[in-house]
C-alpha cells in the first residue's frame, strides 16, 4: 500500500536566498490513517520580514533557539526518502527542501509526487480557490492554524484523502481519457487511475448519472418541459399577500425586513410592463431592487406566458439574482420558475470539438494537458457547458477557443442537435420565464445583423448608468495588437502536415497549407512593424505633455479628414497588413474546398471538423480586415477614434479604439422603439432630482415614460459625516504637495480607522505616486496597502487581500469607484481625492464637448457636471451597504465646497453632517465621531 509523506514549509520568502523557518511532515497510508507527524521551527540565518510574521505568527525570538536545518536533516530525510511526496504547490515546498539538502551534501530527492493545489484544480473543477485554507473551509475540514507547517500538513493530508475519494467515483471513461494527458502533468497519478479504472471495467455496478457522447461521459440533464400558464391572484391582492402575509417573503426570505420603497418599486415596475411603457427608476442604496424588479418581472411571465429579460453590468449580480434570491421567490409562486442564465456562443464547450482535441493529445505542454483534465471532470458535473463555471490555467483559454461552441460556422454547424450545450441553453431560453443576460451581449444583440439573443419584448436594465459606456464600447472597435498576434498564432494549426496525417492528400494541399503559414508568418511580421511605427510615433509625439487614460495607458486622438504624415504611413502599413490577409484567405479557401471533397468521399467525423476551423479563420480575417478598413479609411464625423499605447510595456502594445459619438440614436431606434417596455433601474440614475441628463444621454424621447426617484432606508444623517480639508495645497500649482498632503491624510487617517480605508482616485498617475509615496512613510508592520494595477491581481482579489488583514488601505481607480461591496466594519472611511470629473482631454469627451460648444451648448453643465455627479453617488455609495455600517466620507477636494457647482453634488445626495475645516481638525473630530 502507497505510503505519502505530506509536506509543508513556512519560509522567509519565495526567493532562492529565502530559507525555512519551520517544517511540517504527516506520514499516512492511502486508507488516511497517520503513521507519524514531525514539526520543528529552523534557525533561518537571517531575519524574518514583517509580512511573513503577520502571516505566520512566527517572529525572530521564536527561531532564536531553534535548530538549524542540518541537525534535523537526517531524521527528515530518512522520514520521507521511501514515500510519495505530497504537497499543496509542490514546487515550492520540494524545491526549497531539495535546497536545504543539497547545501547539506544530500542528495536532491527524486521521489513521486502528488501536488494537491493540481490535484483540486482537476477533481474540484468549479471551487472559486485552490487556497488551503480556502478549500479547507469551503470543504468543512478543520483548519485550526493557517499558515503553520504542521496544521497546513494536516489540512493536506485531508484534502489528499477526500480527492482520491472523489478520483474513486468518476466514470470509468473519464479516467481512460484522463490517462491521455496524466504523463503531462506534475502530480504522478498514473497507478492510482490504472487500478480505480481496472476495479470499475471489472466491476458489476453499473455507472448511472452519465451520457456518452462522442466517447466522453457527460452528466445526465433533464431538458426543459414547457409549462402551463399558472392563474395567480391578481397582482393587487398577490403583491399584498407577497409583501404582507405570513406565507409571503417573511417566509421565503431570510431575515426580511418590510420596506416602502421596496413596494413601490415592485408596483412601478409592473405597471410599466404591463401597460407597454419604458421607467427610469432610482432606487436608493438598500431598497431592494432586484427583489423589487423580479417579484413583477417573474409575477408578469407566470402569468402572460411571456419571457421577460434582465440585464445586470456585473456576473456577481448575476449569480445573486440566479443562487440566492430567485430560488427563495419561487415558493411565491404555484409552479417552478424556470431561468436561463444566456451567454454568447464562446462561453458554451463544444463535444465534439473537445472529443477531436481529446484524440490529439501526445503534443500537448502542461498548460493545455491540465485544462483537458480540468473539462473531462466537470463535464461529469456541469449541467450548463459554460466556461465561466471553472478556472482554466493561463494557455487554458486558449485551448477554449478551439474547443468552443464558437467553432461551428453556418457552413458546418456540428453543435447543433442533441448533444450540444449551446443547442440545450437555446432550448432552455426558449421555454424560460426570466432570460438574465449582461449588458455585454445585450448591446451586441441591438447592433448584430443576426440576433444574439432569444426574441424579448419586455426588459429590465439593472446597473443602467452602465448601459451607455457599454453600448459606446460595442457599438465602436476595440482591436489590441496582443490579441490580434494571438489569434494569428492560433491559425498555424491548420497548417501543420500532422493535422492530417491520418489522411492522403495531394502534395498541391501540403504546398497551399504552407504557403498559407508563409502569409502567417509575413502577416505577423507586418503587423509588428505597424505596431512598433505606431508606439514609436506616438511615444515621440506625446512626450512631456502625456495624455493619459484611467488605467495609464498614453492616448493619442485620431483627426477626421487630417492626413498627418502619420497616420497616412499608418494606413498605408495597415493597407499591407489587410492585403496579407485577404491572401491568407484565398488560400484557407482552396484548402477548405479540397477538405470538403475529401469528406464527401470518407465518413469521418474529423473531416468537418478541420472545415469548421478553417471556416472560423476566414470569417475571423474577413472582420478584422474589415475592422481595420474601417478604423483606418473611413473618415465619419459620427465616430471618435484614438490609440492607446502602454508607455512603460512592449514597444509594441497598441490598442486601437473608436466610438460612435452619440449612442442615443441608436438606442432609441434599436431599443426603445422596438420593445413594448423598457425599465431601467439602477442607485444612480438622476442628478438634482431630474432624469433629463440620462433620458438625452440613452435616446429616451416617450411622453407616456415612468419615472420614479425611491429614497434610501438608510439613516445616513446618523451613519455618515462628509468631511472636506479647506487647507490643502493647490494642485495646479503643486502638484508634488498636493500628493505629499494625500499621503500624510491618508496616514494620519488610518491611524484613527485603523486601516480600513478604500481610496478614490480619478488619476491612475496621481494613484501611483500616492503609493509610492505611501510605501515610504508607512512601517509595513503597521498597515498593509494594496493599489489597483500596482499590487496584483484583479479587482475582487484586491477587495480580498484588504479584507483579509485587519488594518489595511485599498487605493483604486475607474472599477473601484462603484460594484466594489465591502460591507461592515471592513470600512470604516472612504476617502476621495477628487471630485470625479472626466479629463477634458479624453478622446471622447473633448470632441463631444467641441460639437456641444458649436451648437452653443453649454457641455459642462449639460455633460461634465451631470456625468461627474453620477460617479461621485457612485463612489459615496461604496461606504454604507447596510442599516448598521457608519463611517466618514473625506473629500480632498475643496471645489465642493467653494465653486459654484459644489452644491449640485452635495444635493445629489441624502443629507449628511458635513464639516469644512483644516485637516487635523477632521481627524480630531473623526476620531471623537469614530
Amino acid at each position: 500500500m502507497t505510503t505519502f509523506a505530506i509536506v509543508d514549509l513556512e519560509t522567509t520568502g519565495n526567493a532562492k536566498e529565502d530559507r525555512i523557518i519551520e517544517i511540517g511532515i504527516v506520514i499516512t497510508k492511502e486508507t488516511g490513517s497517520v503513521i507519524k507527524e514531525f514539526s520543528s521551527l529552523i534557525y533561518p540565518d537571517r531575519g524574518i520580514p514583517p509580512f511573513i510574521t503577520s502571516l505566520t505568527g512566527i517572529e525572530e525570538e521564536d527561531v532564536l533557539d531553534a535548530p538549524f536545518f542540518s541537525e534535523i536533516i537526517d531524521e527528515v530525510y530518512h522520514l520521507i526518502k521511501d514515500s510519495y511526496i505530497v504537497a499543496h504547490n509542490i514546487e515550492f515546498d520540494l524545491g526549497f527542501l531539495n535546497g536545504e539538502f543539497k547545501r547539506c551534501g544530500y542528495e536532491p530527492l527524486h521521489n513521486p509526487v502528488i501536488d494537491t493545489v493540481e490535484l483540486a484544480r482537476i477533481l474540484i473543477p468549479t471551487s472559486p480557490t485552490f487556497k488551503l485554507g480556502q478549500l479547507a473551509d469551503l470543504l468543512g475540514m478543520g483548519h485550526d492554524r493557517p499558515h503553520r507547517a504542521l496544521s497546513d500538513a494536516q489540512v493536506t493530508r485531508d484534502l489528499l484523502i477526500y480527492l482520491l475519494k472523489r478520483m474513486s467515483r468518476l466514470p470509468e471513461r473519464t479516467l481512460f481519457h484522463l490517462l491521455k494527458v496524466e504523463e503531462k502533468l506534475k502530480s504522478e497519478l498514473r497507478p492510482f487511475i490504472t487500478k480505480i479504472r481496472d476495479d470499475k471495467r471489472y466491476s458489476l455496478e453499473k455507472e448511472e448519472g452519465y451520457t456518452l457522447i462522442h466517447g466522453i461521459p457527460v452528466k445526465k440533464s433533464s431538458h426543459p418541459q414547457a409549462e402551463n400558464s399558472s392563474q395567480l391572484h391578481p397582482f393587487s391582492k398577490w403583491v399584498d399577500e407577497a409583501y404582507e402575509d405570513k406565507e409571503g417573503m417573511k417566509k421565503v426570505m431570510k431575515q426580511y425586513e418590510s420596506r416602502t420603497g421596496q413596494r413601490d418599486m415592485t408596483e412601478l415596475v409592473y405597471e410599466s410592463l404591463e401597460k407597454s411603457k419604458h421607467a427610469l427608476i432610482e432606487a436608493g442604496a438598500g431598497t431592494g431592487k432586484s427583489i423589487a424588479y423580479l417579484l413583477a418581472s417573474l409575477y408578469y411571465a407566470v402569468q402572460n406566458g411571456q419571457r421577460v429579460l434582465v440585464t445586470t453590468h456585473t456576473t456577481s449580480l448575476q449569480q445573486q439574482l440566479l443562487e440566492e434570491e430567485i430560488p427563495s421567490l419561487e415558493h411565491l409562486f404555484k409552479r417552478p420558475i424556470r431561468t436561463v442564465l444566456y451567454k454568447g456562443r464562446s462561453h458554451y464547450i463544444s463535444l465534439i470539438h473537445f472529443s477531436y482535441e481529446l484524440e490529439q493529445s501526445r503534443q500537448d505542454n502542461y498548460d493545455i494537458a491540465l485544462t483537458k483534465a480540468i473539462i473531462l471532470v466537470w463535464l461529469t458535473e456541469t449541467a450548463t457547458g459554460d466556461v465561466d463555471e471553472i478556472q482554466l490555467p493561463s494557455n487554458g483559454r486558449q485551448f477554449w477557443h478551439k474547443v468552443s461552441a464558437e467553432q461551428s460556422t453556418k457552413t458546418v454547424d456540428l453543435d447543433l442537435g442533441e448533444d450540444s450545450f449551446y443547442h440545450w441553453a437555446q432550448e432552455k431560453a426558449s421555454h424560460a420565464d426570466l432570460l438574465i443576460t449582461n449588458h455585454a451581449l445585450f448591446c451586441m444583440d441591438l447592433v448584430s445583423e443576426e440576433p444574439r439573443l432569444p426574441s424579448y419584448d419586455r426588459a429590465i436594465i439593472d446597473e443602467a448608468h452602465h448601459l451607455e459606456p457599454v453600448a459606446s464600447r460595442y457599438f465602436g472597435i476595440r482591436m489590441n495588437y496582443k490579441e490580434l498576434q494571438r489569434q494569428l498564432s492560433q491559425f498555424s494549426d491548420m497548417f501543420k502536415k500532422s493535422t492530417y496525417r491520418q489522411w492522403v492528400f495531394r502534395e498541391s494541399f501540403y504546398k497551399e497549407a504552407k504557403k498559407c503559414q508563409a502569409t502567417v508568418d509575413e502577416a505577423k511580421e507586418e503587423l509588428n512593424q505597424l505596431s512598433k511605427y505606431i508606439f514609436q510615433s506616438i511615444k515621440r509625439e506625446n512626450k512631456g505633455n502625456r495624455k493619459k487614460s484611467d488605467v495609464g495607458r498614453i492616448q493619442y486622438g485620431m483627426k477626421m479628414g487630417e492626413s498627418s504624415g502619420f497616420q497616412s504611413t499608418a494606413r498605408e502599413m495597415s493597407h499591407r497588413f489587410t492585403a496579407l490577409l485577404f491572401k491568407l484567405i484565398t488560400g484557407m479557401d482552396h484548402m477548405r474546398e479540397q477538405l470538403r471533397l475529401a469528406a464527401s468521399m470518407a465518413e469521418d467525423h474529423s473531416l468537418p471538423i478541420l472545415i469548421t476551423r478553417l471556416d472560423r479563420q476566414i470569417e475571423l480575417c474577413h472582420q478584422i480586415r474589415k475592422q481595420l478598413t474601417d478604423y483606418f479609411d473611413s473618415d465619419s464625423e459620427e465616430l471618435v477614434k484614438w490609440i492607446e499605447i502602454e508607455g512603460e510595456g512592449a514597444n509594441n502594445s497598441i490598442y486601437l479604439f473608436s466610438e460612435p459619438l452619440n449612442i442615443a440614436d441608436i438606442l432609441r431606434e434599436e431599443l426603445f422603439h422596438k420593445k413594448e417596455s423598457v425599465v431601467l433601474t439602477s442607485s444612480t440614475l438622476s442628478t438634482e432630482g431630474s432624469f433629463s441628463y440620462m433620458k438625452e444621454l440613452l435616446g429616451i424621447d416617450q411622453e407616456d415614460l415612468m419615472e420614479s426617484i425611491i429614497p434610501s432606508p438608510y439613516s445616513y444623517d446618523r451613519q455618515v459625516q462628509v468631511m472636506v480639508p479647506n487647507d490643502f495645497p493647490d494642485i495646479k500649482r503643486n502638484p508634488e504637495e498636493y500628493i505629499d498632503a494625500i499621503s500624510e491624510a491618508i496616514y494620519s487617517i488610518a491611524e484613527v480607522t485603523k486601516g480600513r480605508m478604500l481610496v478614490l482616485f480619478t488619476s491612475y498617475d496621481m494613484l501611483r505616486k500616492t503609493y509610492s509615496l505611501l510605501k515610504e512613510i508607512i512601517d509595513p508592520e503597521e498597515f498593509m496597502i494594496f493599489a489597483q494595477g500596482v499590487s496584483s491581481g484583479s479587482r475582487d482579489r484586491l477587495k480580498k487581500n484588504f479584507q483579509s488583514f485587519e488594518q489595511s488601505i485599498l487605493l483604486g481607480t475607474s472599477s473601484f469607484w462603484e460594484g466594489v461591496d465591502i460591507p461592515g466594519e471592513d470600512l470604516s472611511c472612504l476617502v476621495m481625492v477628487r471630485l470625479p470629473f472626466q479629463p477634458p482631454d479624453q478622446p471622447v469627451q473633448s470632441k463631444r464637448d467641441a460639437q456641444m460648444k458649436e451648437s452653443g451648448r453649454n457641455s459642462f453643465m449639460e455633460r461634465s457636471l451631470p456625468q461627474a455627479i453620477i460617479r461621485f453617488k457612485q463612489g459615496f455609495g461604496r461606504l454604507i451597504r447596510s442599516s448598521t455600517d457608519r463611517g466618514v466620507v473625506f473629500i480632498c477636494d475643496q471645489r465642493l465646497m467653494e465653486a459654484r457647482y459644489g452644491k449640485y453634488f452635495l444635493n445629489s445626495i441624502p443629507e449628511v453632517p458635513v464639516s469644512y475645516r483644516s485637516t487635523r481638525e477632521l481627524i480630531n473630530q473623526m476620531e471623537q465621531w469614530l
